[in-house]
């Protein structure tokens, strides 16, 4: 992590609007922005649906381009959505959560105003977040998707037991049966992989996770694996619907003896954080862990 010492001047606005209250959240920032002297810029979508009378870009990728700050207004959902259309631009990015548990969205909306002030006096950090890449071939077609949280190679609509083979670094690692295999980053460690039981990983650590879900043999458990591996994924399953999909947003159908091969990206994201921000006050807040002394 480190601080960014130059000026913002200009921040983008992005919004999800399935959101009831976006609309007042987002021209309440605007004018925060406007007072403090600093421009106002907006993805067109989000401009038009609150009447929001700024200069506009096209989508997030080109907002990112012209803006030193976006802020993403909704839940997790949308963070890996703005994520995904950025395609790697590495405009910082700060979620204001709109939605309901948020690892992603480091600003509830009513602490808007005192969060602008902290990132106006430069009370901040950027964490560059890691992203996860996913290649190979889908009933002869190549594929190639991008991941914030993770790669999820998993069962279709008819809940069978699917087998995939997996290496790591052309070990041979097991042979999972079961309704699916997750492999995740840090920043996914707190979403799906956590459900399958999977575990909380620090975001600056250098590793990614394989967790089975719903694994048939008790002893299957969890592997966390350095981030320069290469994981290697095939499917035995025959006659079996198989998808793999990258955050729930991107996906293809695998078929028997289908591979791929899931490595850190090229590309990350970058993520602001206000500088008395703690992943790990975050963790016990939104699991409502108890017996904490703190």
């Amino acid at each position: 992590m480190k601080k960014k010492a130059d000026t913002l001047r200009k921040i983008g606005l992005i919004a999800n609007f399935d959101k009831a209250a976006s609309r007042e959240v987002v021209a309440r920032a605007a004018g925060l922005i406007a007072r403090s002297g600093r421009a106002v810029l907006a993805d067109e979508q989000t401009a038009r649906l609150t009447g929001l009378r700024c200069a506009t870009c096209l989508d997030p990728a080109a907002l990112a381009r012209q803006a030193g700050l976006l802020l993403v207004f909704g839940g997790d959902g949308t963070m890996l959505h703005v994520v995904h259309e950025l395609r790697g631009a590495q405009t910082p990015i700060l979620g204001i959560n709109i939605g309901r548990l948020g690892f992603l969205t480091a600003v509830t909306s009513g602490d808007l105003p005192a969060a602008l002030q902290k990132i106006w006096r430069h009370d901040f950090v950027i964490e560059s977040r890691p992203l996860l890449e996913a290649a190979g071939q889908c009933q002869g077609n190549p594929i190639e998707m991008r991941a914030f949280n993770e790669i999820v190679i998993s069962h279709g609509a008819v809940s069978r037991v699917i087998e995939l083979d997996v290496h790591v670094d052309d070990q041979p690692l097991t042979r999972y049966r079961g309704d699916g295999l997750i492999v995740s980053s840090p920043t996914g460690s707190t979403a799906y992989s956590l459900s399958a039981g999977g575990p909380i990983i620090s975001p600056e650590a250098k590793v990614f996770a394989i967790t089975p879900i719903c694994a048939h043999a008790v002893s299957n458990r969890s592997v966390i694996i350095d981030d320069n591996s290469i994981v290697r994924v095939r499917l035995l399953s025959r006659h079996m619907e198989t998808i793999v999909s990258a955050d729930g947003l991107l996906q293809a159908t695998l078929g028997a003896e289908d591979a791929l091969t899931v490595r850190r990206s090229r590309y990350s994201a970058r993520l602001l954080h206000l500088g008395d921000s703690s992943f790990f006050a975050a963790v016990r807040e939104k699991l409502h862990w108890s017996g904490s002394s703190v």
